[in-house]
């Protein structure tokens, strides 16, 4: 079997449990075919470049496939007759990588460094409020 990294672009109107749902909608078909998804990263509602379908966000999600190309060129398909889908890639790669995408990884950096907010002592005018 082949390896393949898949992108999959959803229309801003959709909630993110849609775009979750579509994912594992995804995987299971995968499934149904002899293939393995290896990961799946939902990366959340993000600016588009360009508007696409007069779209100006899109609710991003990226798999990491195992699977024969029979079974992801059904599921290219699937998403093609999909409303909800505005863009796909598909790559083949030689081995999958496993690790947070640079995309995830810059988040949760950026949130540690920030701190989380529950670990910061409350503000001094901020009880006067609470009385």
């Amino acid at each position: 079997m082949a390896l393949y990294e898949h992108i999959v672009i959803a229309r801003q109107d959709i909630s993110p449990q849609q775009a979750e749902a579509l994912n594992d909608q995804l995987k299971s078909l995968l499934e149904e075919r002899g293939g393995h998804v290896a990961k799946i990263e939902y990366w959340g509602l993000r600016n588009l470049t360009y508007r696409i379908k007069k779209n100006r966000k899109g609710h991003y999600s990226l798999l990491a496939i195992d699977a024969p190309a029979d079974a992801v060129k059904e599921m290219e398909r699937q998403l093609s007759l999909n409303e909800d889908v505005l863009r796909t890639l598909t790559v083949r790669v030689e081995e999958l990588d496993l690790e947070l995408s640079p995309i995830l990884a810059r988040r949760d950096r950026e949130r540690a460094e920030r701190g989380d907010r529950e670990d910061r002592p409350p503000r001094a005018d901020y009880e006067e409020f609470q009385a």
